[in-house]
């Protein structure tokens, strides 16, 4: 089944060129089918490019999904143009009275600020509080899976030495769990982040399990909470193949210090592009998110939700 998307939202061009069978909502609104509705809250600064990478992910399921975009009215974003936000966002605040039956929440560039000195904190707790009575199941992604760790269990971040930069291998704690199905004993996935938090941390706390680390590299990658109703990620598993080759030139443009990504291009050569390892598992992530934690769990009639 295809994705239901917004009229004229970039998104579905692009993917439509990579044979991803999406539909604008016209369509969609003549098929007798109750979709799934999933919401976005996007901080990333290039919002296009990570509504394109997150909806290439949620497209390969059989499931009809109907994708809204939110952002927080308190931060205004300088990266993508004002006409895309007005067309296809809607601020926290008109959509607090629906209800969900799944959430990502994206990272966002704001690493190195104490939580409570980000502009936006404030909205960021209410918007937390309220996926857990309006959202089946949520994912928080880099950032977002620190910050919430952090507003819902008190788990602390810690400053890296260096970025944690690149693709490393993760290994399963509990490969038995749904989110698991289908993945190998080690998998990829992409890493850019300055902080981490710790292992101990969160086993100290009741009702939080470390599900999947590194291996080699990494720390923590993966946590869950309440059934799966809460999954808290650390790494980037719906980065296209060239996010960190972009990040990378970036950052070198700006003379910032950094690396080059770790385990990413070909014979570690910038030169000769990336070498592709986590895609796979990274479809199989969402596409058991979707399947397991939000179809297999939400109610039929949404307003059910709790």
């Amino acid at each position: 089944m295809p994705l239901r998307l917004p009229d004229t939202l970039p998104a579905i061009e692009l993917l439509k060129k990579e044979n991803i069978f999406v539909m604008d909502s016209s369509r969609a609104s003549h098929q007798d089918i109750r979709p799934l509705r999933i919401v976005i809250l996007n901080l990333m600064p290039l919002k296009i490019t990570t509504e394109t990478d997150l909806i290439r992910l949620l497209s390969n399921t059989p499931l009809q999904l109907e994708i809204h975009l939110m952002k927080v009215k308190a931060h205004t974003s300088k990266n993508t143009p004002v006409e895309h936000m007005q067309a296809f966002y809607r601020d926290f605040e008109e959509m607090r009275n629906e209800k969900f039956d799944g959430m990502i929440i994206t990272g966002a560039p704001v690493e190195h600020l104490d939580y409570p000195e980000v502009s936006y904190w404030k909205e960021m707790t209410e918007i937390f509080s309220w996926a857990r009575n309006h959202v089946t199941s949520t994912l928080y992604i880099c950032w977002a899976a620190q910050a919430g760790l952090y507003y819902h269990y008190g788990v602390p971040k810690y400053p890296l030495p260096e970025k944690m930069f690149g693709v490393f291998p993760q290994v399963p704690l509990s490969p038995r769990l749904p989110i698991f199905r289908g993945f190998d004993d080690v998998f990829q996935m992409p890493h850019s982040r300055h902080t981490e938090i710790r292992k101990e941390d969160v086993e100290r706390v009741p009702g939080l399990t470390v599900i999947a680390e590194g291996k080699e590299k990494g720390g923590v990658s993966m946590v869950m909470a309440r059934q799966g109703r809460e999954i808290f990620i650390t790494g980037h598993s719906e980065y296209s193949p060239m996010t960190l080759d972009a990040e990378y030139r970036r950052d070198l443009s700006k003379g910032l210090p950094i690396h080059v990504p770790e385990h990413y291009y070909i014979d570690d050569n910038p030169e000769k592009g990336p070498l592709v390892s986590w895609r796979g598992h990274g479809n199989l992530l969402f596409t058991n998110w979707l399947n397991y934690y939000v179809y297999q769990e939400t109610p039929y009639d949404i307003n059910d939700i709790h």
